[in-house]
This record gives structure tokens, sequence and C-alpha cells, in this order.
């Protein structure tokens, strides 16, 4: 099922949260509210159906955090959604680039019935697997563009990275000493890229801090407020 991405109206919401239905009927129950988003348990079960695919794993090899994790992804999403709005639909070779990486997890993915059934074992079809990988792309480019000016990584950093982490690893491992001028650039972009990550972080801790978001327990039936 879709992501909702509009306020429920008060009769709609009664009955989510109430769990009325009509005999023989299931109920999708809501699971969190964000800035009055709603998401419910199929969204989430789809998240962990995807996370599974694209990590080639089995969604019943997922533990409680995991899955908590995964329901914290989704809220993110949301979360970045209200505050960066797609300019541009995702350059056509790059979603099937992503695709086909995901295929190559799969050895029977080689052909098209071999890649159907194998959507159709994880619960998915093709159009939410395009759809949630040009998201994810769409996201990471927003992400870039409002992140990435800001990171500036001296050489000083660089160094010192690379007489305090790289070299002891390297040690530790049996490896080849290597020369700083052979691996400068590979260090400046993970440092660049940990910074990325931190800055994504305290981003995401800020809009959650600033704004609503509300979480149901589906087993338990509580509830927290961030």
């Amino acid at each position: 099922m879709r992501r909702v991405r509009k306020h429920l109206a008060a009769w709609g919401m009664f009955l989510a949260l109430s769990g009325f239905a009509w005999p023989g009927e299931i109920v999708d129950r809501v699971i969190a509210n964000v800035n009055g988003h709603i998401l419910l348990q199929s969204d989430w079960e789809e998240e962990l159906a995807l996370e599974a695919l694209f990590n080639g794993r089995s969604v019943d090899t997922f533990t409680a955090t995991e899955r908590k994790a995964a329901l914290d992804r989704l809220i993110d999403q949301e979360l970045l959604r209200e505050q960066v709005r797609p300019s541009g639909a995702v350059p056509a070779d790059q979603a099937a680039t992503r695709l086909a990486e995901v295929r190559k997890l799969y050895p029977e993915a080689t052909t098209e019935q071999g890649w159907r059934t194998t959507l159709q074992r994880f619960g998915l079809s093709q159009a939410v697997v395009e759809r949630r990988v040009e998201e994810n792309l769409q996201l990471m480019r927003l992400i870039e563009a409002r992140l990435r000016p800001s990171i500036q990584i001296d050489q000083k950093a660089v160094e010192s990275y690379y007489r305090e982490q790289l070299l002891p690893e390297l040690k530790k491992a049996g490896g080849k000493e290597v020369a700083l001028a052979d691996v400068v650039g590979h260090i400046r972009d993970l440092l660049a890229e940990q910074k990325l990550n931190q800055l994504l972080s305290n981003w995401l801790s800020n809009l959650r801090s600033e704004g609503h978001v509300e979480t149901h327990d589906s087993e338990s039936g509580d509830q927290s407020v961030e």
C-alpha cells in the first residue's frame, strides 16, 4: 500500500485509530504520525521488504532492533520530504544502474521471469521497487546539494587520519605501508562522507525535536511522542 501523504479526515482517523472494520476485513494499523502524516503498518512492512531485497536478506532475519531501525528510517524519510522538494526527475540511467545492482544479488533474477519470482517472494511489485529506487536517489541528491557545500576537509585532518588510523590499521592487518600522497584523495573522500553523515544525523535530530513524531507500538499498543 502506498504511503499516505495527507491528513486523514476526522471520520477516517477515528476508524483507523479505533480499529473499526466490517466483518472479515483487515484493518491497517496506524504506527506513526509524523507532523500530521500518517504511517501505517503496511508502510512499515513494505519498508522491511524493500530493505531486505536491497541487501540480499530475508525479512524473517530482521531482529526486533533492526525492525525498529527500519521504522526510524521511514520516519526520517517523511521528515526529509517536508524539507526538500524534488526539483526534477532522477536520470533514468542512474535508476537503471541501481536496479541492476539489486538484481545482481539474486542469481535467478538474470531473467525477467526470475526477477518477477524474486519480487513475489518479497511481496513486492516492479513499480514499488522502481519508485523506491527513484525516491532514494532523489533524496540522496537533495541531501548532497544541501549539506555537501558546507563540508571542508583540510590537509591537517587528512594527515591526522593517515597517521592515527590508516597506518595502524594497515600494520595490524599485516599490510604494506602506503605513502600519504597515494591515498590523500581516498582519505579526503572518506572524511567528507563521515562529515556528511554527521551533518545529516544532526539535521534529522533537529527535525525530530522541532516537529511532532508520535509512534504506536504495533504489538503492545503503547505510544511515544517526540
